[in-house]
């Protein structure tokens, strides 16, 4: 697989839902179409949560990796 361009981070470890979703959703809203958003997740109901409602939205989950007890989700802006 190519690499991927990373166009905006954000951490949101220790962010609880649904607010974590809510700060994924506006910096998505503030990209795009096409960039990809690096995101951290805390395990649990957020990276079973965030995911889903992403896609929900119309984006595009490109990547999920566990790191250090949390996860980092590549997601590419479709709207």
């Amino acid at each position: 697989m190519n690499e991927v361009r990373i166009d905006e981070r954000i951490d949101l470890s220790g962010v609880i839902c649904p607010m974590n979703f809510v700060k994924t959703k506006l910096k998505l809203e503030e990209m795009g179409e096409g960039q990809v958003l690096e995101i951290i997740l805390d395990d649990g109901e957020p990276i079973r949560s965030v995911p889903r409602a992403v896609k929900e939205e119309g984006h595009e989950i490109l990547k999920v990796e566990k790191i250090d007890g949390c996860w980092k989700l590549l997601i590419k802006n479709n709207r």
